[in-house]
């Protein structure tokens, strides 16, 4: 994006951000390149390209002008230096922790599919400490000389616990670690990792920012804060001409070329297109948000509502301090005696679905589904009861979803 765009207002430079370089047939949207291969009249141009000295696309595992054109659409919401597109947001993680990590201290409030991915790479050889992160302190006693990244997320997925994420930076920053920052239930709209000292901002572009549920697709941002010239893990082929590149280069050729995480044409367009109305959508999820917790908050049939728009909750100063809007991602434990499938199959507004920032609002019941797998005892160390439902709440009418709630609970 050049010096004009970035001083335009959110929703209008994505919009127009396609327009920043030449489109076939002056087309709005980048079209689709579905093709896997490229090929060049001189042959220098094509070693060229592979050697990382020239622009250019060698082979579509590795990228195309569709994918290109929406990761430099993710990187200016995130303000970063450069932006990897990959097929979803767990392998954008992944590429990541294999590409450039040794020990990783990372928040224990995590994503499922997050946990289950670090307990695979523990059992293959990298050390991970689990601490609680909304504590910087405890991020800070969990360090070793062997020490390369820091992973937290800027909401947790289910509890919506919010890391200590400005302490957190700026105890990476003088230790020279790699400080990553899952932006997923914020996104760039409500929050910009790269404000706390983050290296990377990761995104599950399936959910809030892709919006509407059909298309999967991830992102790592470099936010060009770390000093990569210091970080000894760096193949020699991979240090380019610009030194704020060597990371994310390692990252697209080690993490995205060798595990072939590769993020289609179509998908990279469905993404490309719901993007431009994220923050139309998201002001409207989080003020229904934020009406729904308001009310399941002084119903008699709820115990506890995690939400960080409550006044209530551990981390509300905090949300209120870093975040342009609460999240449109909350949940719930039902009173005791309540049966949690009973409950949930009396919704008809909602969706018993396990996406995430859909248009739709979406429930399920999250000890039996997407933290089922990990076991009980991790499911208590991070506090996830079995009556703890799962809310994502969409765009629909605040009457209607509201509604749908008192009916089923009643």
């Amino acid at each position: 994006m050049n010096d004009t765009s970035s001083k335009r207002g959110f929703t209008t430079a994505i919009l127009h951000s396609d327009r920043e370089s030449a489109i076939e047939h002056g087309a709005l949207h980048k079209p689709l390149h579905t093709s896997v291969a490229y090929g060049y009249r001189d042959a220098r141009d094509l070693a060229a390209v592979f050697q990382g000295r020239q622009t250019g696309y060698a082979y579509g595992r590795q990228g195309n002008p569709t994918t290109a054109a929406l990761e430099a659409k993710v990187n200016a919401m995130e303000g970063g230096v450069g932006t990897v597109c990959f097929s979803t947001g767990m392998a954008a993680i992944a590429a990541a922790m294999l590409s450039l990590s040794d020990h990783i201290v990372s928040s224990h409030f995590l994503f499922g599919n997050t946990n289950s991915l670090f307990g695979t790479l523990s059992e293959h050889g990298t050390p991970i400490t689990f601490v609680d992160a909304t504590d910087g302190g405890a991020v800070e006693r969990a360090l070793t000389p062997q020490t390369r990244l820091v992973f937290v997320e800027s909401i947790a997925n289910p509890r919506t616990q919010i890391a200590d994420l400005a302490r957190i930076g700026a105890l990476c920053k003088a230790k020279g670690l790699i400080y990553v920052v899952d932006n997923t239930m914020t996104s760039p709209w409500l929050f910009v990792p790269k404000r706390v000292g983050a290296t990377f901002a990761v995104n599950a572009l399936t959910k809030y920012i892709g919006g509407h549920g059909n298309a999967l697709a991830g992102s790592i941002t470099d936010t060009g804060l770390f000093d990569w010239t210091r970080y000894p893990n760096i193949l020699d082929h991979y240090k380019s001409a610009k030194p704020s590149l060597w990371g994310l280069t390692q990252i697209r050729k080690k993490g995205l070329r060798d595990f072939g995480g590769t993020l289609a044409a179509t998908d990279a367009h469905h993404v490309a297109v719901g993007a431009e109305t994220l923050a139309l959508r998201l002001g409207k999820q989080c003020e229904n948000a934020q009406a729904l917790a308001d009310f399941l908050a002084v119903h008699r049939s709820v115990r506890a509502v995690y939400y960080p728009g409550l006044s209530a909750h551990p981390q509300h100063a905090l949300a209120r301090e870093l975040f342009r809007g609460f999240g449109a991602l909350l949940s719930f434990e039902l009173a005791e005696g309540i049966d949690t499938f009973e409950f949930l199959n009396k919704l008809r507004v909602v969706v018993l679905s396990s996406n995430l920032g859909d248009n739709r609002t979406l429930a399920i019941p999250v000890a039996h589904t997407i933290f089922w797998e990990m076991g009980a005892k991790r499911r208590a160390e991070m506090g996830i009861a079995d009556s703890l439902i799962r809310i994502s709440v969409g765009i629909e009418d605040r009457d209607d979803l509201l509604g749908d709630f008192a009916q089923a609970l009643a």
